[in-house]
């Protein structure tokens, strides 16, 4: 496939995404994102699935790629849609994320080019930052109450 193919912006196919909820003394690891979607917000670590890599597989890379920690996934949290049009109502991304519940096994936490910080945050701390929509959607799934 041509890169074109494979843009995040304005894609031709919905890309596979996923994200990760790592616990770690009643706190939960966050980053703040370096780039669009969701630039400037915190989110939980995540990325796109490489070619014949297993869901829970790209968890753990991506979240050691973006912050150092190496960990291991737990349980699937869910499955959804992120489709964000842009104002001519053309499809600027699309992605089909899966999220899960992981805890750290080791690693020394660094940020990378992908992220600008790094943070562990109580639920309670969580709820008050701007985080993205797939994060606080990741994590109202989990602890079972919306975030607004």
């Amino acid at each position: 496939m041509s890169d074109a193919e494979n843009s995040r912006e304005y894609p031709k196919r919905p890309l596979v995404g996923v994200g990760v909820v790592t616990i770690k003394d009643g706190k939960i690891l966050l980053v703040k994102r370096a780039f669009e979607p969701g630039a400037g917000k915190w989110s939980i670590p995540g990325g796109l699935v490489e070619v014949g890599e297993r869901l829970s597989e790209a968890g753990e890379r991506e979240t050691e790629e973006e912050t150092g920690v190496k960990v291991q996934i737990l349980e699937l949290i869910n499955a959804f849609d992120m489709i964000e049009a842009d104002t001519d109502g053309k499809v600027r991304y699309h992605y089909v994320l899966v999220d899960f519940l992981a805890r750290p096994t080791g690693g020394d936490e660094k940020v990378s080019e992908e992220v600008t910080e790094l943070k562990w945050a109580t639920y309670e701390t969580a709820k008050g930052m701007d985080l993205t929509k797939t994060a606080r959607r990741a994590l109202s799934e989990l602890f079972g109450a919306s975030i607004t």
